[in-house]
Order: structure tokens, then sequence, then C-alpha cells
């Protein structure tokens, strides 16, 4: 039996285009980067969160000379936000990069555990993928790997 799937998503050609909380989530996201070690690849990853409470957490990838022992921003942050927060859900989690050639969008790894974090928490949230001035919106992170590992 053949089945098929669809992906619903927006997409905003400048992310001036975006809510003043969307686009307050990206900004955040880009500063991140700053503070990425990507000592080997050069390509620093920024990501920021906006929890139920208002709060905006950023996490930034990390590079480390015993390749592959390196963690991506988007991971940096949720495992960060897990061991001091979880209590305080998260509603949207943003992705930026530097260099910003075209959209930054998370790893399989990342994806699975962006996956498992809505799971954990009981609850969806969006996840805006931004570069180059655009930027394009899920509304559950589930969405992004839809054959999901489960135990």
């Amino acid at each position: 039996m053949e089945k098929k799937m669809t992906l619903e998503y927006e997409h905003y050609d400048s992310i001036l285009d975006m809510t003043n909380e969307d686009r307050e989530l990206v900004e955040a996201a880009q500063g991140a980067c700053k503070g990425a070690i990507a000592t080997y690849s050069h390509f620093r990853v920024g990501a920021a969160a906006r929890l139920e409470s208002g709060k905006i957490v950023t996490g930034s990838n990390i590079e480390s000379e015993v390749y592959p022992a390196g963690l991506c921003a988007e991971r940096t942050l949720l495992y960060h936000h897990q061991a001091t927060s979880p209590e305080d859900r998260i509603v949207a989690l943003a992705i930026a990069s530097e260099p910003s050639h075209r959209e930054c969008y998370p790893c399989g790894q990342c994806r699975q555990v962006l996956h498992d974090v809505e799971k954990r928490q009981g609850a969806d949230f969006k996840v805006i993928m931004s570069g180059a001035g655009s930027a394009s919106v899920v509304k559950r992170a589930s969405d992004l790997l839809p054959f999901t590992f489960e135990l």
C-alpha cells in the first residue's frame, strides 16, 4: 500500500516579515553564533529557544580536536536546558549560522533530539531555520523527522 506524506511550513523571504517575537529569536540565534568554537569547520551555528516563561536561552556549536566529540548548537542548548530548567517548556527554537549562504537546517541527530524534547515535555514547539536573510518555520520539531527512533 502506497502512502503519502506532506510537510507544511511557512517561508519568509525576509526575516523582517516575521513577527517581532520570532525575529527576536532569530537575532538571538545569530548572536549565539559568536560563542561557537568552530576551529576546524569555520561554520559557526547558534540556536536560541524561547521558553514558556518568555526567557530566551542560547547555545552554539562546539568542535573538538578529538573529532567527532563536538556538539551541534541545538543539542548544546537542549541539553543545557534539560539540566537547568526542564519545567520551563520550550515554545520555539531558532537556528542560524555564520557564514550564512542559505538557511541552516538541523542535522539528523539534532532532529531526533528535538523530537525527544517535544515528547518529554509533552508539548510541541516550532522550529525557525534561518539564513541569508530568509527563514522557514515548521509548527512542530517532529515534522522535521517523520520516522523517529522510538524505544
